[in-house]
């Protein structure tokens, strides 16, 4: 045995840079949890770590505590004891270490910790077994007897563990700004034990409950599968802070061990989606006349001018579509279900993604391929003119029960309509002034799923041409290439 031992060992990382930053910013967290180093040449320091000197929040555990001795980094391994930490590679989750001290062990077990062990925290582990023979013909039994193995939970134990304090200094960071935080008991006492589900929202299941004074409530009980946390820190950064008449309102949330939830102001009218699509003409009338469409676009317009516009930081939705737009009990339209959203200043832009986000028919062509622009706000008008030509037309741009693939693509079948004068065959009775209505406002749906984002227009520019009440609007280019490439309707 070599005189050094260097050792690979698996960083159980967060990665800060790509989950936490789409609502918290790197720099409050930097300056928060500063990075360090016990030399000029040494290893950087930083999250999941910390030197012992620093804030006790800045890394996950105890184990993650490192020292200084002189100029070297050290490191106390639970089992190879005191080792100086040569390099940390943060990107690739591993650092690398020497063992100081060298001493023999009756425990056969402790040798495992010096073997390369690739179990990723975050994977899906599956158990497996054989016979001995299967092993290779120089193995033979020293002993036989029964050895625990531990993996699968203690990598969901660490999972956990790390989404856990993830959200517990995101929390810290936002002291006082954000909503009511209840405990599990609390939550559950409100949700009278989770009886009354109402929806599925995009990361878990939503219950009416009802607050102590009586007021009724929505509460989500997150998913533990999803998400890794940043769902539920998405929600509490964006809408825990802002208030507008088009936004749901978080009233409060519960973060306590594994167990989430977020509580919202009571939506008794369901969401846009039940109203467009339904099958009965009697729920469709009940809101889809052409004035009521045109309120509705202006309510959902008017939200999302406040979330570019309207706030400290822009904030991004990313996933506007008609099961997001619930509807309260006046059938005024508001946007939910911040979990994709991210933050960014209000003068950028231009943003950063890591992967292409929201939901396939509403999702901009630029977060597919960077060849069709830069991601910006305008992604968002994107989905809001796709929401706008469904409502006009009570069809899916993307309809997973149809089979042939000779249906033309919507936007370019609404487009064929609009420039040829003729009606978009809704089942409802209209006067030509209400046709004209909802001439008009395809044309705006038209304009907002340009594919190029710098010909669409703003959402400050929507409502004015809404609250103009759609007159005189010039017919956009084609805001297609051509149906072979698009889904069916």
């Amino acid at each position: 045995m070599s005189k050094f031992l260097v050792a690979a060992v698996l960083l159980s990382l967060i990665n800060h840079g790509a989950d936490l930053a789409t609502a918290w910013d790197d720099k409050d967290f930097f300056r928060y949890c500063p990075a360090s180093k016990c030399s000029k040449h040494g290893p950087e320091i930083r999250f999941p770590f910390r030197l012992k000197s620093s804030n006790t929040s800045c890394s996950m555990t105890p184990c993650m505590e490192l020292a200084c001795s002189d100029q070297d980094t050290i490191l106390v391994h639970p089992s190879l004891g005191r080792c100086k930490v040569t390099a940390i590679d943060y990107p690739n989750r591993h650092m690398y270490i020497t063992p100081l001290v060298f001493y023999s062990s009756p425990c056969p077990l402790k040798k495992l910790f010096s073997r390369s062990i690739p179990i990723d925290a975050y994977a899906e582990n599956q158990d497996s077994s054989g016979p001995i023979s299967i092993l290779p013909s120089d193995c033979k039994v020293c002993s036989d007897g029964v050895v625990p193995v531990r993996v699968s939970q203690l990598s969901q134990t660490r999972y956990n563990e790390e989404i856990h304090l993830k959200v517990e200094m995101f929390l810290k960071t936002y002291g006082t700004s954000k909503p009511t935080r209840y405990t599990f008991s609390e939550v559950k006492k409100m949700a009278r034990r989770f009886k009354e589900k109402v929806g599925q929202g995009g990361f878990g299941t939503v219950y009416k409950g009802e607050l102590a004074n009586g007021v009724p409530v929505a509460v989500k009980l997150l998913e533990n599968s999803t998400g890794e946390g940043g769902e539920f820190i998405n929600e509490v950064a964006t809408i825990g802070r802002i208030h507008h008449a088009n936004i749901v309102q978080l009233l409060g949330f519960c973060s306590e061990g594994t167990r989430r939830a977020l509580i919202y102001e009571f939506m008794p009218n369901d969401s846009l989606e039940k109203y467009i699509f339904s099958t009965d003409s009697n729920i469709y009338r009940q809101l889809l006349v052409p004035e009521k469409m045109l309120d509705v676009s202006l309510g959902i317009a008017r939200g999302m001018e406040y979330l570019h516009q309207g706030c400290n930081q822009r904030i991004l939705h990313f996933d506007i579509k008609p099961h997001n737009i619930l509807l309260d009990y006046n059938f005024n339209p508001k946007i939910s279900d911040f979990g994709l959203a991210k933050l960014c200043a209000r003068d950028q832009s231009i943003v950063t993604l890591t992967a292409a986000r929201g939901t396939m028919g509403y999702i901009a062509p630029e977060l597919y391929s960077r060849n069709f622009g830069g991601i910006s706000y305008k992604s968002d008008v994107y989905s809001f003119g796709m929401l706008v030509l469904e409502m006009v037309s009570g069809r899916r741009n993307l309809d997973p029960s149809v089979g042939s693939q000779n249906e033309v693509y919507l936007p370019e079948w609404i487009y064929e309509k609009v420039i040829t004068g003729q009606e978009l065959e809704l089942s409802l009775e209209m006067a030509q002034e209400e046709k004209e209505k909802v001439r008009q406002l395809a044309i705006v749906g038209l304009w907002c799923i340009q594919w190029n984002p710098k010909n669409r227009p703003s959402m400050t520019k929507v409502v004015n041409m809404l609250t103009g009440r759609l007159q005189n609007l010039q017919i956009p280019p084609k805001p297609f290439i051509s149906s072979g490439n698009h889904p069916v309707v």
